[in-house]
């Protein structure tokens, strides 16, 4: 009885939680520069610090063949010197005032985060207009930052055995979108853009209109607005990438791709097409990734890993997209354990979930987690930033965050077993089976 009686304490510490945090009255203000960058400001004056985060809406998505891996390029490239603030000079001077920053792309975005004092809000403005107002092309800074591009495809893609089988993955499952492509970019690509593919890409994806700029932490949207409107508001901007018309065809049939190569144990990747973050299923796909895959007591953990013993571990889920995506299932078998042993057990568990419903305590278990974790992350500036662009460009408005209690909530066993059955099946579903080989020092001695 006492795991139960946690459960129900630590589930209504949540809710209490979750009342506290809603009725938390955010002081968010919004402002649009004349050149057409949002500003979202969230005023925070629990520390001096500062989080600022700029949201271009430029990704994979946003390339073509030829050109990709772009987007994962300028990640590199905005960092290596403008007109104001030459090579490696952004980091150093940031953190010589006490900063600091990083940046990530994906299929969608390429997002900037920069964390600092509140005492250097008016050296970030200069450091992040002069690199998207005069962005350095110069050729030696280029082939160089291509040349560590490349290396980073080889360590995170050609020499991973899963970096390998993902690629795979989605170039099988997606035959018209571009997701079907890599972040990092196909490697003949990488070798071969050209300056005009770069200028072009540059010119499209870091317009000011096609970014959102979200700030939280010891300052005001009056503040923001004066310093923006000095720095960043005279960027002139330009046409933003052309809308992604392209819909991914509903998949006819299960897709199977066999990857062989040195291993040590096989590896089993399987992918199902499922909507994008706007679509009304987004929140019950959430929560029953949870129930499936959060931890030691999920249901994939159980049977694969604890009862069967047939796996060293098993995850999965979805990401938020602008456009349907897939929701992974990744599993190792044991060694000396068939793939299609493992296949056959993740096919079970789905096709429980799909004849009965889960348990009460499984559903509100699970709604706990995806609470606690939404509720940690806006604990912090940081966080709150990263939230808040996320919502304003996923979902389309930053308010929506604050109804995403409520949207967990309204889950119901019902709405799990309807996107189980409506996504979980055999023709929406590619399968990526990576076989080991021996080395071929080996293959020789064996020959």
């Amino acid at each position: 009885m006492r795991p139960i009686k946690f459960f129900v304490i630590a589930l209504a510490l949540l809710f209490s939680a979750a009342t506290a945090v809603q009725a938390q009255q955010f002081q968010i203000k919004t402002h649009t520069l004349k050149n057409g960058m949002k500003i979202i400001v969230e005023e925070d004056r629990s520390i001096p610090n500062v989080a600022l985060y700029i949201f271009y809406r430029i990704g994979s998505r946003n390339e073509r063949p030829g050109t990709t891996g772009l987007s994962h390029f300028f990640e590199h490239m905005m960092f290596n010197g403008a007109k104001k603030y030459g090579p490696k000079q952004f980091d150093r001077v940031m953190e010589g005032a006490g900063g600091s920053n990083n940046a990530y792309t994906s299929n969608d975005l390429t997002v900037y985060q920069d964390w600092f004092p509140r005492t250097s809000l008016e050296l970030i403005f200069d450091l992040e207009a002069d690199r998207i107002r005069d962005l350095s092309f110069d050729p030696k800074v280029i082939e160089s930052e291509r040349g560590v591009v490349a290396s980073e495809r080889r360590s995170s893609v050609d020499a991973n055995n899963f970096g390998v089988l993902n690629e795979q993955l989605y170039a099988a499952a997606f035959t018209a979108h571009p997701y079907q492509w890599p972040v990092v970019g196909w490697m003949v690509d990488i070798e071969n853009w050209k300056l005009a593919d770069l200028k072009r890409h540059f010119e499209m994806g870091y317009s000011p209109s096609n970014a959102t700029m979200v700030v939280s932490g010891d300052t005001s949207l009056e503040e923001i607005v004066k310093l923006a409107e000095k720095y960043i508001e005279p960027i002139p901007s330009h046409e933003p990438p052309a809308k992604v018309t392209t819909k991914e065809p509903e998949q006819l049939g299960e897709r199977r791709v066999t990857v062989r190569k040195f291993a040590q144990l096989p590896i089993v990747m399987m992918g199902y097409h499922v909507p994008e973050a706007m679509s009304a299923d987004f929140y019950p796909l959430q929560v029953l990734e949870t129930i499936l895959f959060s931890g030691q007591s999920s249901r994939m953990y159980q049977r694969l890993v604890d009862k069967d013993q047939i796996a060293l571990f098993v995850n999965g889920g979805s990401g938020i997209t602008f456009d349907p995506t897939l929701f992974e299932i990744t599993a190792q078998p044991k060694a000396g354990v068939p793939p299609e042993t493992v296949e056959k057990a993740i096919y079970e568990e789905l096709d429980r979930v799909k004849a009965q419903h889960v348990t009460d305590q499984e559903l509100e278990k699970a709604k706990n987690i995806q609470l606690a974790n939404f509720y940690r992350q806006m604990k912090t500036i940081s966080g709150k930033a990263n939230t808040l662009g996320s919502y304003e460009v996923f979902f389309g408005d930053y308010r929506k965050l604050f109804t995403a209690a409520d949207d967990y909530n309204k889950v119901t066993k019902e709405d799990l077993q309807r996107v189980a059955r409506r996504y979980f099946t055999e023709k929406n579903r590619t399968v990526a089976t990576l076989i080991p080989e021996k080395a071929e020092s080996e293959q020789k001695a064996g020959k």
